[in-house]
C-alpha cells in the first residue's frame, strides 16, 4: 500500500449499518486488521428506522447502506443476512428476523421452526446461513458481497458461543453446530465471515488493502 493510501484508509471512518450488538461484535472480530477506523451508526451520527422491503438479501443490505450513507457520507457497509431451509423452499430466507413474529426471541423462532419441520425426517434437515454485504464509498457507488455456510438443523440446542439460529445450525465438516464453535473456527467458515472477506478483496483491489 502506498503512504498515500495508507494515510488515507487510516483517516477514513468505516459505519457499518446495523443496531444488532452481536452483529457489530462478529464485524469488530472478523475486521479486527482492517485500516478503517470502524464506527456504528449511532456513533456516525444515524439513529433512524430504516424499512427492509427487499425482496433479495442483497436488495435488503442496499436499502440499509444507502440510507445509512445518506446521512452520514464516507463508506457505509451493511449486511442482511438469514437461514434457508431446504425442505421449506428456502423459508424463512430474507424474514428469519421476523417470521415468528416481530417480538419473537430466537427461542420462539428455532421453536416455530421445528413445529414447521416436524413431519420431515430430521436428517433432511438441510440448511443453509446466507449473508450479503452492501458497501457504499464516498462517491455513492455502491457494492455487494455474498457468502454461504452449508449445515443441517438439529432438532435440540448446543452450544452457548455466537447468536441466533448458531445452537441449532450443525456443520457435518465440524461436527459442531456455530454455538460450539470458538469464534475463529466459526468466522472461518460462517456466511458473514466469507461475505466480509470477499469485500475485503474487493476493497483491497482498489486500495491495496487486507485482513
Amino acid at each position: 500500500m502506498t503512504k498515500h493510501a495508507e494515510g488515507q484508509t487510516h483517516r477514513q471512518p468505516f459505519v457499518l449499518a446495523t443496531a444488532n450488538r452481536d452483529k457489530v461484535r462478529e464485524f469488530m472480530e472478523i475486521l479486527s486488521g482492517f485500516p478503517f477506523r470502524i464506527l456504528t451508526m449511532r456513533e456516525a451520527g444515524f439513529d433512524g428506522e430504516i424499512e427492509e422491503n427487499g425482496s433479495t438479501f442483497e436488495e435488503n443490505a442496499l436499502i440499509k447502506a444507502k440510507a445509512v450513507h445518506a446521512k452520514t457520507g464516507g463508506y457505509v457497509c451493511a449486511d442482511d443476512s438469514g437461514l434457508s431451509i431446504d425442505a421449506l423452499g428456502g423459508a424463512p430466507g430474507i424474514y428469519s428476523a421476523r417470521f415468528a413474529g416481530e417480538h419473537a426471541g430466537y427461542p420462539e423462532k428455532i421453536a416455530r421452526l421445528w413445529e414447521m419441520l416436524k413431519d420431515v425426517d430430521p436428517l433432511q434437515w438441510d440448511a443453509s446461513f446466507h449473508c450479503a454485504i452492501a458497501v457504499c464509498r464516498p462517491d455513492g457507488t455502491c457494492f455487494t458481497a455474498r457468502g454461504e455456510c452449508r449445515g443441517r438443523i438439529l432438532p435440540e440446542m448446543r452450544g452457548n458461543n455466537g447468536f441466533g439460529y448458531d445452537p441449532v445450525f450443525y456443520v457435518p465438516a465440524f461436527g459442531l453446530t456455530t454455538a460450539e464453535m470458538d469464534p475463529a473456527q466459526k468466522h472461518a467458515i460462517s456466511h458473514r465471515g466469507l461475505a466480509l472477506r470477499q469485500m475485503v478483496e474487493i476493497l483491497g483491489r482498489e486500495y491495496g488493502l487486507s485482513v
